[in-house]
């Protein structure tokens, strides 16, 4: 068992208060950064209530888009129009919607290379975009990722019992074999180097693999986690369950 996390939970009633709370939050984080504002979304039915809050008023007006970079921490190999893509789910319900430059916008490069390819090209993209190969726990890579928990235990697409979860050199890594599709995923180096990170969590069918991960079981993705920055949990009421 790992040493249990340090974290702040937040418990909101329902799934709607929860996507305002975590609108809410983004959105003193991004005016509060000076300068550019990175982003690592998550895929998933819960962030997509978020993405669809801050596509509205007042969010779509105060949010500062034209400094703002969005990323993605994991994404389905299929094209970026497919049902399973979650560039798709972040397109229809953000980013067609709001004012943000197309050049602040960077998925993950699926067409026309396979799965590792794909994974060594985004790496390329985010050394490039962060500026140097050797991640600095000064310079965090994102200062905010949305994280999503599988009940399997499983963050990004980071799966029980894959290889990725030893990669500590590579940025981004395939994931071929976990699920019926590859994947392309942020490994922990990535996802670690921010200023803040977050899990969004509804339903009663998260609390009893929300309680293992705070427990400290390492023998879920999840629980291995080491955020530089602040860690926290947003959750409704069903998902947090007898939480103390």
């Amino acid at each position: 068992m790992s040493t249990p996390l340090k974290d702040t939970i937040e418990i909101l009633a329902d799934p709607d208060a929860l996507a305002q709370r975590v609108a809410e939050w983004l959105l003193r984080i991004a005016n509060s950064t000076g300068g550019v504002f990175t982003l690592a979304l998550s895929g998933g039915s819960t962030p997509r209530q978020l993405y669809q809050l801050l596509a509205q008023s007042p969010y779509r007006e105060m949010f500062p888009w034209t400094r703002t970079h969005l990323f993605w921490g994991d994404e389905r190999y299929v094209p970026h129009d497919d049902p399973l893509s979650n560039y798709r789910l972040v397109n229809e319900a953000l980013l067609s919607q709001v004012p943000i430059p197309r050049t602040n916008i960077h998925p993950v490069p699926v067409a026309g290379r396979g799965p590792d390819e794909a994974a060594s090209a985004y790496q390329r993209h985010l050394v490039a975009f962060y500026g140097t190969q050797n991640l600095n726990p000064a310079k965090p890579l994102f200062d905010v990722v949305l994280l999503g928990l599988g009940e399997d235990g499983h963050t990004a697409s980071l799966f029980p019992a894959t290889a990725v979860l030893q990669e500590r050199k590579r940025w981004v890594a395939a994931v071929v074999g976990a699920k019926s599709e590859a994947r392309i995923t942020l490994t922990y180096p990535a996802l670690e180097s921010c200023r803040h990170a977050a899990f969004l969590l509804e339903g009663s069918g998260k609390t009893a693999i929300f309680q293992r991960v705070r427990g400290g079981d390492d023998s879920l993705p999840a629980t291995r986690l080491r955020p530089q920055g602040e860690l926290r949990w947003f959750l409704d009421r069903a998902a947090a369950g007898a939480v103390s």
